[in-house]
């Protein structure tokens, strides 16, 4: 085990205030246009009247094609949480939004109303018209799922409002399900997992400990085939064999996701360091097999599911955005438990890439799945006519807007940790962080400028440790206190993933960590057939692509000989981090579509030009067109 382990009883969460930073930029953007454009989108859905019309007993129909709708109003309240607490903060300059407030005190109304008396909730099967009876298809009912969403928006009211009406309700449904699941009930689980995170989280709250034993029921008994007969086979409910015999992740992405981090959840609160390294080695198997360069997974469309190993298609990657958020919530709890930072290296690969590209640059629209190109000719199933933005308004299955909200909105809590005597600084970002241990401003552009800053405010009169990350690609960080070297490339081996400094801090203490940021070509494992070949271009954390927009040939017929930084910046809020690539063209043979191995090609041309290759994330919120991470190299 990492020499930074800690358990989780002994480190929380620091409070951390995003600033100027990308992260904080994102934050603010979610306040102003994604949250109050998801809590549009929920209404007009329908899927708050489905609590209204179970409420009043309307005799309306239930509005939506899943029984999960309820999740939609859940994570939402989740997201609003967050916000409505952030702009009652003292000295919150972010003004509190009239349309969210009413949609949080009308949803808590309307729950509160809809739980029936033995603490049942899920509308899709209450009220009248309901055509499914409770509890009778646990593989798609999602009753339970609906009930973890239910549960993490109550500890969020609880926590942040000091409100405790979604408590009260949280807790007598999930009372209901210890009753009906519990040791001496039924030997079953939902088709979809989520609840195990939230039970536990409940059981951190209450210290009720029949909530974590719940959750590890769940996680135990998943893999004895409850789901063999059920739609789309078991693996696509994680149910085709024992979490603990596997050794890879294998079927629904997010499903199987979620579970992993339900079941680190488990095992950090039973100090089971066993369960801890297998979910450890299924997480590196899943980071070096299954994931790709932008930190997505799942490449099939077919059950939304993991490949085989290797199997990583550039133009079908499915990627969903919601497994990027389970990732992200997995990782985390790894972190947790371990202390590793090559986990958070990937926590963070995926924040600014395979999440990231899954909300618009204006915070309105959305991806589903995040493919790693687009061909010329690719519709996305549209009929053809004018050109549409990408990125979608809303589905008929939303379940990764809402999700994307309340993650932006919770991104402060997965920043730094403390303990009485140190204060980690897991995510580089600027923020302000308040600890027992010290207080400090953290002043940075990262990931877009290597350089963190971390001013101190406040600090005891005692040795105190700061602790900060240092990302696996930084190959020559330096650090200076004050402006004196603490280390450099010439005192030899690079910190293992951690930088501790550990001293009596006095307030104004500077301390600087400088990462030296250059773009580089990356090239692939030779297993993935699908980019070999290819490169392409990183710098730093953040992964970059070429767009037809910003090509005069077609950007398949383009070669890449070398990237650099451009100089000077390209105008514009997609092109002002771009890269610089240089490219010639190379058009591929149209008479033949499978030509001889020993064929002359067309030669390339001697011509080089260049051509801006922007961050991932930021392709698709200009004119619809072709799009390519990996580049074609030879």
């Amino acid at each position: 085990m990492p020499s930074h382990t800690r358990t989780e009883a002994q480190q929380r969460a620091a409070r951390v205030a995003l600033t100027d930073g990308l992260l904080g930029r994102w934050q603010q953007r979610n306040t102003a246009a994604t949250l109050p454009h998801v809590v549009e989108q929920v209404r007009a859905s329908g899927v708050l009247d489905n609590f209204r019309r179970v409420a009043e007993q309307t005799g309306e129909p239930f509005r939506g094609g899943y029984p999960f709708m309820d999740t939609d109003v859940y994570k939402t309240l989740e997201a609003a949480v967050y916000e409505l607490a952030r702009g009652a903060a003292p000295g919150d300059a972010v003004p509190e939004d009239a349309a969210v407030r009413a949609f949080y005190d009308e949803a808590v109304s309307l729950i509160e109303r809809v739980q029936a008396d033995d603490g049942y909730l899920s509308t899709f099967h209450q009220g009248p018209g309901a055509t499914v009876p409770p509890w009778t298809d646990l593989a798609g009912g999602h009753e339970l799922y609906n009930l973890g969403h239910l549960i993490q928006g109550a500890l969020a009211a609880t926590r942040g409002l000091d409100d405790d009406r979604l408590l009260a309700v949280a807790r007598r449904f999930a009372d209901l399900v210890v009753d009906r699941f519990g040791e001496d009930g039924r030997a079953e689980y939902c088709g979809h997992p989520q609840i195990e995170t939230a039970l536990v989280e409940l059981y951190r709250e209450t210290g009720h400990e029949p909530y974590l034993r719940q959750a590890e029921l769940f996680v135990e008994r998943r893999g004895s085939g409850l789901f063999g007969r059920a739609p789309f086979g078991p693996a696509y409910y994680a149910d085709h064999a024992p979490l603990r015999d596997l050794d890879t992740v294998t079927g629904h992405a997010v499903r199987m996701v979620y579970l992993a981090a339900g079941a680190t959840d488990v095992a950090i609160e039973r100090g089971d360091t066993a369960r801890i390294d297998h979910l450890l080695r299924l997480w590196d198997d899943m980071v070096r097999t299954k994931s790709y360069v932008t930190g997505g997974i799942g490449s099939r469309h077919s059950d939304e599911a993991f490949g085989d190993r290797y199997e990583l298609p550039s133009e079908r990657a499915y990627a969903e955005t919601c497994a990027a958020v389970g990732t992200m919530q997995w990782g985390w709890r790894l972190f947790l438990a371990t202390g590793s930072a090559a986990v958070l290296d990937h926590v963070e690969r995926v924040l600014y890439n395979g999440f990231a590209a899954g909300v618009s640059l204006d915070g309105t629209r959305f991806f589903y799945d995040n493919p790693l190109q687009r061909r010329p000719d690719h519709t996305d199933g549209r009929p053809t006519g004018p050109a549409e933005p990408l990125r979608r308004r809303w589905f008929g299955c939303a379940c990764c807007p809402p999700n994307a909200a309340r993650w932006v909105s919770a991104l402060q809590d997965h920043v730094a940790l403390e303990t009485p005597d140190c204060l980690t600084i897991a995510l580089l970002t600027a923020c302000r962080v308040r600890s027992a241990a010290l207080c400090v401003d953290v002043v940075t552009d990262y990931p877009w400028d290597g350089r963190v800053t971390v001013r101190v405010l406040a600090a005891r009169d005692e040795p105190s440790t700061l602790a900060l990350r240092v990302p696996g690609w930084a190959t020559a960080p330096r650090v200076t206190v004050d402006g004196e070297p603490v280390y450099s490339e010439a005192d030899g081996e690079a910190p293992a993933g951690w930088l501790h400094l550990t001293r009596v801090w006095r307030p104004g203490q500077e301390m600087v960590l400088d990462l030296p940021m250059s773009p580089v070509l990356v090239v692939s494992h030779p297993a993935v057939d699908a980019t070999r070949g290819a490169v392409a271009a990183v710098r730093g954390p953040v992964v970059h692509c070429l767009e037809q927009a910003d090509s005069p040939v077609p950007v398949d017929e383009l070669v890449v000989h070398a990237v650099e930084e451009a100089s000077p910046p390209f105008p514009g809020p997609v092109l002002r981090h771009a890269l610089t690539a240089h490219v010639s063209r190379r058009p591929a043979p149209s008479d033949d579509p499978y030509p001889a191995a020993n064929r002359t090609d067309p030669p390339t041309s001697s011509t080089t030009t260049q051509v801006p290759l922007v961050p991932y994330h930021l392709w698709a919120n200009r004119e619809p067109g072709a799009m390519r991470v990996w580049l074609r190299h030879t």
